[in-house]
């Protein structure tokens, strides 16, 4: 298991994580602390490993309140979201999707998360590409929501 960085995945818009990478049947494979094991390196793992790694390291989210792929049924159809945020009460807060870098963040992308926020009805909802971020904040009970320039701290949700 090398610490090195895969050559073919380009530099994030994001802090250095400190990743950690093997190899399973010839594929490539990256350690996901939140799901305390190795998963398929892919561009969009890419992302989804330095952005929790910047939550977790840089924004004082603890790892204990994050899920990677968290299972969801919508419309009777099973789906999953990239990650999840938890209250300490248990109640999902926030959803992240990720998209690989060569994905631009269209409407598309948005309405996916959406959808994800019609079950889980919380109160941040971010979408990222490693290069570009976008935050939205939701008044659930005004029906109202804004974009906010950064990814707030843990302190501040």
């Amino acid at each position: 298991m090398k610490s090195s960085t895969p050559l073919s995945y380009p530099a994030l818009n994001l802090p250095p994580a400190a990743l950690h990478f093997g190899e399973n049947g010839g594929q490539r494979t990256v350690f996901d602390p939140l799901r305390r094991r190795y998963v398929r390196l892919t561009p969009e793992e890419w992302v989804r490993q330095h952005f929790t790694a910047y939550l977790t390291d840089y924004k004082g989210y603890p790892a204990g309140l994050l899920g990677n792929e968290v299972s969801l049924s919508l419309n009777g159809m099973s789906r999953r979201c990239d990650t999840v945020l938890y209250g300490l009460d248990r109640m999902p807060r926030m959803i992240i999707e990720y998209k690989a870098p060569s994905v631009p963040l269209t409407q598309k992308v948005f309405d996916q998360i959406s959808r994800y926020n019609i079950v889980l009805r919380v109160e941040w909802l971010i979408v990222s590409n490693g290069l570009q971020h976008v935050i939205c904040h939701l008044n659930l009970q005004k029906g109202t929501y804004e974009f906010i320039p950064q990814v707030p701290s843990y302190n501040e949700l």
